[in-house]
């Protein structure tokens, strides 16, 4: 269909792929020899979930699979279709299956947004075999989907499309004169197309879609429509990396800030925050992460890093973007550079549990308060040592665990930055506490 056909299709939609060789990207499960590849020309259709980023030819390959096997496709989207509208198709694939001895594929769009009901409903169709499942999602199907449907299909990993693979696209789309823009010969410079593929950041429906808006706004230059160099950064302004808030991206990218700091990889942290900044993140939510960084990896090897983190959500918090923005990298800077230690978290932990098992163990007599004349007959607070009045301030061979608890030792100071002298001085104390036990 060419662009100048009555009924409007978009580029993206015109330009999808008739065949396995005119599919671009994810040859690393359609390359020759590769198991889906071999599944596809020999017609052995099986149940699968297509998880990847949006753009990447999840639906397309769907469909081809369709038309290689000459299966009948139905496709459902999981947000707006029901129970009855699921009944429905496996209605319809039972009649195709009966009357014409086909096979049907009930593809799923967006089937990470599928209930427990929606999923109950159709795997028993799935089980024996009236319809091939194919799902397409953008988020991780082990959190999304349960584990009866995940057992029955393969999941096949679609990657974000590289720059070269969506400049091919953008060179499909310029010269086919059929379905694309071939008829109108525009002039694209290759330095152009080049941006243009990396604005699109991995999405081939992206590309296509800037790609006719670019072509719309084509200026005639020597008597040639021409998308100039002014026209396609008004296309491609406002463009951003992807990041898909509360999905797998905003975690995978939120682990790798926090990796490169714990990793002390100052560059590679500065990265990521700004990859997430520009993603559209809240400044906001990656300050309080730094916080728990701050906590969690460094801890007291060098306690000014929580200090200067809570002084970044501050600084965000009174100056907004983009200047509070300087303050977080500031933080994350330093704090990669900074000495690490996880000592605190573990210790937290450990105490965590311990409570968790040993119940609600009551308070030693010696430390409790004693605000009444009836709480000193009982004897709350005697024989308590005020560590002030001891000799260099510690009350040796005390303890302050409920009775019958062995210090269990859950801070372990590491050998680095301010946790060395801290080590020294509970070694030190450790020796006293031997000392007073020696002369009692």
């Amino acid at each position: 269909m060419s662009p100048s056909s009555t009924v409007y299709r978009p580029l993206a939609d015109r330009m999808r792929p008739r065949s396995l060789d005119a599919y671009v990207g994810q040859s690393h499960i359609l390359g020759s020899g590769k198991p889906l590849r071999r599944a596809i020309e020999e017609g052995n259709l099986h149940s699968m979930i297509l998880w990847g980023p949006p753009g990447t030819g999840k639906t397309t390959l769907a469909r081809m699979l369709a038309e290689q096997t000459r299966a009948e496709f139905i496709t459902l989207s999981a947000v707006l279709a029901g129970v009855k509208d699921i009944r429905n198709a496996v209605a319809a694939a039972r009649q195709i299956r009966e009357m014409e001895a086909r096979l049907t594929i009930l593809f799923i769009d967006e089937a990470h947004r599928f209930n427990k009901a929606q999923q109950d409903a159709f795997l028993p169709y799935v089980e024996d075999g009236t319809v091939i499942f194919i799902g397409a999602t953008t988020e991780n199907p082990s959190f999304e989907l349960n584990s009866a449907l995940l057992s029955r299909a393969r999941t096949y990993v679609l990657k974000r499309l590289e720059p070269d693979e969506l400049r091919h696209i953008i060179d499909n789309a310029l010269t086919d004169r059929e379905y694309g823009l071939g008829e109108l010969e525009l002039e694209f410079a290759p330095e152009l197309r080049e941006r243009l593929a990396l604005a699109a950041d991995g999405d081939a429906r992206r590309v296509l879609n800037l790609l006719e808006i670019a072509s719309d706004l084509a200026e005639p230059v020597h008597g040639k429509p021409t998308i100039p160099e002014a026209v396609l950064k008004e296309v491609v302004a406002g463009g951003s990396r992807r990041f898909d808030k509360g999905g797998d991206d905003f975690y995978d990218q939120i682990s790798a800030l926090h990796k490169s700091v714990r990793g002390s990889s100052p560059d590679a942290a500065l990265y990521w925050l700004v990859r997430m900044l520009d993603g559209g993140c809240d400044p906001l939510y990656i300050a309080r992460r730094i916080v728990r960084m701050a906590s969690e990896d460094i801890g007291n090897a060098d306690p000014r890093a929580l200090t200067l983190s809570l002084n970044a959500w501050d600084v965000q918090e009174r100056l907004g973007s983009p200047e509070g923005e300087l303050a977080l990298a500031q933080a994350i800077l330093y704090m990669a550079c900074a000495a690490k230690s996880n000592a605190v978290y573990k210790a937290y932990n450990a105490a965590r549990a311990d409570i968790g098992t040993s119940g609600s163990l009551e308070v030693p007599v010696h430390l409790r308060n004693a605000p009444t004349r009836l709480m000193k007959e009982l004897g709350y607070g005697k024989a308590y040592r005020y560590a002030h009045d001891e000799p260099e301030g510690y009350a040796a061979g005390e303890t302050y665990f409920p009775d019958g608890m062995a210090n269990p030792g859950y801070y372990q100071p590491v050998p680095r930055g301010l946790e060395i002298k801290i080590a020294e001085k509970l070694a030190y104390l450790r020796e006293l506490d031997k000392k007073q036990k020696g002369s009692e």
